[in-house]
């Protein structure tokens, strides 16, 4: 019988960080209430006050090489977009495709 490990695919977004690299309009805000927004801070804001600040594509808060290594500077309190892009999902990987990086073919 042979054990099959489960692969944290969280692990692969600390690798990776496409996501918070491909659109200055995806890291938006949209259901988060006002007391997430408030503890974000402002100068990672963009003017608009629409979401999170970018230069470039790339949101200020990223901290890393894109398909290297990276984290999240605000990553406990990272708007809601950020928490629903999931490792293998369709926004991963078409982030991912613009990298050029492989996509993530989950189970």
């Amino acid at each position: 019988m042979t054990s099959m490990q489960e692969i944290d695919l969280s692990s692969f977004c600390q690798s990776c960080g496409a996501c918070c690299g491909y659109s200055q309009n995806w890291p938006r805000f949209s259901i988060e209430s006002d007391e997430e927004l408030a503890a974000i801070p402002e100068a990672l804001v963009n003017d608009r006050q629409s979401g999170m600040r970018c230069e470039g594509d790339r949101c200020v808060a990223l901290q890393g090489e894109i398909g290297k290594a990276t984290a999240c500077g605000i990553y406990a309190v990272r708007p809601e977009v950020c928490r629903t892009c999931m490792p293998g999902d369709a926004e991963c990987a078409m982030a991912r495709r613009k990298f050029g990086l492989p996509v993530i073919q989950s189970a």
